[in-house]
């Protein structure tokens, strides 16, 4: 068993830690601030190739394996999660589906420029009936007249309404199964298609530079062959995509994770109280310990779901735990964080108090803890 990076892995990294200490960090609080979305951040990011990079390059990416990607994700969320979500939700999900279900042609006009992040994606599943119980999707789709006529809504859905958003993917309902279930399709939906409107940003609590917006469709016509894959198989194709996307997620919580504990042990070191730095009291000490040990756990088990992905494993399962796990460390960790800060810790000047209200959607998005608990128990044969 090598836990060795490769020298591929390793440049990749270093790159990452640089451009996020260098790019990103000293403009986090001003971006978590005002919530405007990072454009220069992301056009750097797309010259350097990291808003495709496990996507072969024949169709626009670097071609790196789903770990390489994933470490490099880790590096950026540390210096901030708003940036850390638009790559994961532009890679993890519209580019993957398009990669794994796309025809070439589909291939070659959509996932090209996303790869090279010339445009971003989005990927609509989430509704306002249809959150954790997926299968109930009300957005409709029918044929007519050689053209598919999409009608619903969709919410929370990231990258989707910027100056550089260029399509959405979207579920929708296209018929009836034989069970009486609903048949469930993927199309993709260009951002200037006719019916297609996209509502205010919301106001977040974290990931305030992200882009999240509701989604509406009001008779929006799109072409026959934006259907994405074989009719009635995106129920099967959403959910192999978030196999991989609770990687990104797991990966993503680790990052502002170690972000909470570097922040801690910095403070701790410095903060004097009873005529010594506090990191000496146990009861500190002890603290730091544990975020360690917690997110160095986390750390391995998202290596080994990518490990398995890269080597063609079955990997549902370590996938659905690592998410889970890395989650809800990052959420103990900023929580402890913000406790070693005292009351500093409470103010927006310092970074821990961003990393407190950007941590708690990690344990939503991808799918809540409930429901990673549930795909676990399922497959253990429970």
């Amino acid at each position: 068993m090598d836990f060795n990076l490769s020298s591929e892995q390793k440049a990749m990294q270093k790159l990452c830690i640089e451009f996020a200490e260098n790019e990103i960090a000293p403009k986090a609080q001003e971006m978590d601030r005002t919530g405007e979305f990072p454009y220069e951040i992301i056009k750097k990011m797309a010259k350097l190739g990291l808003m495709g990079l496990p996507i072969p390059k024949k169709y626009g990416g670097v071609g790196t394996d789903y770990l390489t990607y994933v470490i490099a994700l880790e590096e950026i969320s540390k210096a901030d999660a708003s940036v850390g979500i638009t790559m994961s939700a532009h890679i993890s999900l519209p580019c993957s589906t398009l990669y794994d279900f796309g025809t070439e042609e589909q291939k070659q006009k959509w996932l090209v420029p996303l790869a090279q992040g010339k445009i971003l994606g989005a990927f609509g599943l989430t509704e306002p009936s249809a959150g954790s119980d997926a299968g109930a999707t009300q957005t409709t789709a029918e044929l007519i007249d050689e053209k598919w006529v999409i009608n619903g809504s969709k919410c929370f859905i990231t990258n989707s309404g910027t100056d550089i958003s260029g399509l959405v993917i979207v579920t929708a309902v296209t018929g009836k199964r034989e069970d009486g279930r609903s048949e469930i399709s993927n199309f993709i939906i260009p951002r200037e298609t006719e019916g297609y409107s996209q509502g205010p940003k919301y106001a977040k609590m974290g990931w305030r530079a992200a882009d999240t917006r509701e989604l509406i469709f009001s008779d929006c016509k799109i072409p026959k062959e934006n259907l994405l894959g074989d009719l009635g198989s995106g129920f099967r194709q959403f959910l192999q995509v978030l196999d991989a996307a609770r990687i990104s997620m797991a990966a993503l919580s680790v990052g502002v994770a170690q972000a909470c504990l570097d922040a801690s042990l910095k403070y701790a070191k410095e903060r004097i109280q009873f005529g010594r730095p506090i990191s000496k009291f146990q009861a500190i000490s002890f603290k730091l310990a544990d975020m360690a040990t917690e997110i160095e756990l986390a750390r391995l088990m998202y290596y080994k779901a990518a490990w398995l992905k890269d080597n063609g494993k079955p990997y549902t399962k370590e996938a659905t735990m690592a998410k889970l796990f890395a989650s809800e460390i990052s959420v103990k960790c900023a929580n402890e964080a913000v406790q070693i800060h005292g009351g500093y810790g409470f103010m927006d000047d310092f970074d821990v108090s961003r990393y407190y209200r950007d941590v708690k959607v990690n344990t939503i998005g991808e799918g809540t803890s409930e429901i990673q608990r549930i795909v676990i128990a399922r497959q253990l044969g429970c």
